[in-house]
């Protein structure tokens, strides 16, 4: 432990396991208050195995307005819906879909490319969307579901049952990353882990392969990695809204809890 660490979370070991392309905001603010960081990005985003035709041909209908909405449920699949739309549209061209995102953070990769997000639901999951989600009126009942390959199926059986006719795309893959061993141990002897996704949380316990549950506490950003976390025996503390900042302000709020 550095010991001419200051800030709130000084004197703190936590882990960080997000993908190393999304780990940096999270890992900076950590350390900005003080808490050393072990950098453990147990998943990374990779391509769909079809490369993203599917995508590319999804954007391509509905630029020629085959769908009424575009749900997202991820920034990483917001983000990839909005880079194909800039490459599909000419010369500032508009189409009339409208966008759906579980959560602010899913939302803001479309929000920065200029686009209206017509529904964030209130609690952000996909049980949130589907209790704001309106149904289908008249002959315009297809939309697009752009997801990572291994998701749960509560939207779309959902979305369904309301009357959709629903197109999933795979728009990106969670896939397994070479975890260094002195890293894992280090980790395991940490204050907190942090988990930003059910990915995370399952990749995480695969590589304890059925050891002790260490460290015991963790700070997750939503309800759905809290209950994955709960399942394999963490204390949990959730943060109360789905960003970056969300999940720093419950990281303090433990490190509070630690004192009081």
């Amino acid at each position: 432990m550095t010991a001419d660490r200051v800030g709130p979370l000084a004197g703190c070991s936590i882990v960080v396991t997000r993908a190393t392309n999304q780990a940096s905001s999270l890992s900076t603010a950590l350390a900005a208050r003080g808490a050393e960081v072990i950098q453990l990005p147990v998943i990374a985003i990779a391509k769909p195995t079809d490369g993203g035709a599917a995508l590319s041909e999804a954007i391509d209908e509905s630029v020629s307005g085959s769908y009424e909405w575009i749900v997202v449920t991820s920034p990483n699949g917001a983000r990839l819906v909005a880079d194909g739309i800039s490459k599909q549209l000419v010369g500032g061209s508009e189409f009339s879909v409208r966008f759906a995102a579980v959560g602010p953070r899913t939302a803001a990769p479309l929000l920065a490319a200029g686009h209206i997000v017509d529904l964030i639901p209130f609690e952000a999951s996909a049980e949130g969307l589907l209790a704001e989600f309106p149904r289908p009126s008249g002959n315009r009942n297809r939309l697009l579901l752009a997801r990572a390959e291994t998701a749960r199926e509560v939207l779309p059986k959902g979305l369904r049952a309301f009357g959709w006719e629903v197109e999933v795309v795979v728009v990106y893959r969670n896939v397994a990353t070479d975890v260094d061993a002195a890293t894992l141990a280090a980790a395991a002897q940490a204050d907190l882990i942090t988990f930003t996704s059910e990915s995370t949380v399952h990749r995480y316990h695969s590589l304890l392969a059925g050891e002790q549950v260490t460290p015991l506490d963790a700070v997750c950003i939503g309800s759905i990695s809290g209950a994955a976390a709960r399942d394999v025996g963490h204390e949990v503390v959730e943060a109360d809204t789905q960003s970056v900042e969300g999940l720093v302000a419950a990281v303090e709020g433990w490190a509070r809890s630690r004192v009081d």
